[in-house]
């Protein structure tokens, strides 16, 4: 389920299971062969009103791998912070470029951005999702266990933007996705509801982190403060700690063969022990790498320059 990929990519809920597979597909060609020339005379704005490591690298350097060219714009030096209207910026970013990738404070600022132009808009992080995470954590979950089917995926932590895309993508890639979250920092209900209506059995949400592991073969969490939290990090991790975070002893109750994965970056000694994120299990530098295969797969889909790979 989920609506075909059209011009946006705003949402895990913009994506159907066949269009995930085919992005899937294309970033593994794309992980063989990095340079090509798809993206050749084609410019990109990527509009950033928050700090970004992994996420401003990897869509640089794959526009530019895809011989496209970026133009990185933090919002805080243009006109946006001058008072210049999201709707007026919009119909001129349509004017001067073929796409933007904004990461964003609030999600709203995406939609106006989407409907106000007639050029691609890609969500690289809001406060309600970060699907570009989600995607290429799906790819690497594939990569790692061979298939998306009958994976069951934990949860523990901060039911925040990235674990409500981890929801969404789960219930629509056919993965068991079981969420373990205080009662106050759920993951968003109404993303919840649209899961469980896809895959009715497939979504829990849940308070025991021991329970939502137990039998799980990939182990998720990502920081108890989010970019724009940081006025309630003792109130957060008094909340999280200790029953929250990511021990050897709760990786004991996954399947032996679990992989442990976070978007980064990490706070060793809140979220998760540096004996997990930095042990055996843990895939998070793969993960990290696989933002830049899979974006470069999306950008080529939504400028429906596939059939030219």
């Amino acid at each position: 389920m989920g609506k075909k990929l059209e011009k946006d990519f705003l949402s895990m809920a913009d994506l159907t299971k066949h269009d995930i597979a085919e992005i899937m597909a294309i970033a593994s060609r794309l992980k063989r062969y990095k340079y090509s020339r798809q993206l050749e005379n084609r410019t990109i704005a990527l509009l950033f009103e928050k700090p970004s490591t992994r996420t401003r690298l990897s869509f640089e350097a794959g526009i530019i791998q895809l011989g496209g060219s970026p133009i990185y714009m933090d919002a805080s030096t243009t006109q946006l912070s001058r008072g210049e209207s999201l709707e007026d910026t919009a119909k001129m970013f349509e004017r001067f470029v073929d796409g933007v990738v904004a990461r964003v404070y609030k999600h709203e600022t995406l939609v106006t951005l989407a409907t106000k132009s007639r050029i691609p808009v890609i969500n690289a992080l809001s406060n309600l999702e970060h699907p570009c995470q989600i995607l290429s954590d799906l790819f690497t979950i594939r990569e790692k266990k061979g298939s998306l089917e009958n994976q069951k995926i934990a949860y523990v932590g901060d039911g925040n933007n990235v674990c409500n895309s981890l929801i969404l993508g789960s219930a629509i890639a056919g993965c068991n996705i079981a969420v373990a979250t205080p009662d106050k920092y759920k993951p968003n209900n109404n993303i919840v509801e649209l899961a469980k209506r896809i895959s009715p059995e497939g979504v829990k949400i849940m308070n025991n982190p021991y329970d939502a592991v137990s039998g799980a073969t990939v182990v998720y969490t990502d920081v108890f403060v989010s970019m724009g939290d940081e006025a309630s990090k003792e109130e957060r991790l008094k909340e999280f700690l200790p029953k929250y975070q990511v021990t050897k002893k709760l990786m004991s109750y996954a399947q032996k063969d679990a992989i442990f994965m976070h978007c980064l970056p990490a706070h060793r000694g809140e979220e998760v022990e540096a004996d997990v994120i930095d042990g055996p299990q843990s895939v998070v530098l793969d993960q990290a790498e696989n933002r830049l295969h899979v974006q470069k797969a999306l950008l080529l889909k939504l400028f429906n320059l596939v059939a030219y790979l």
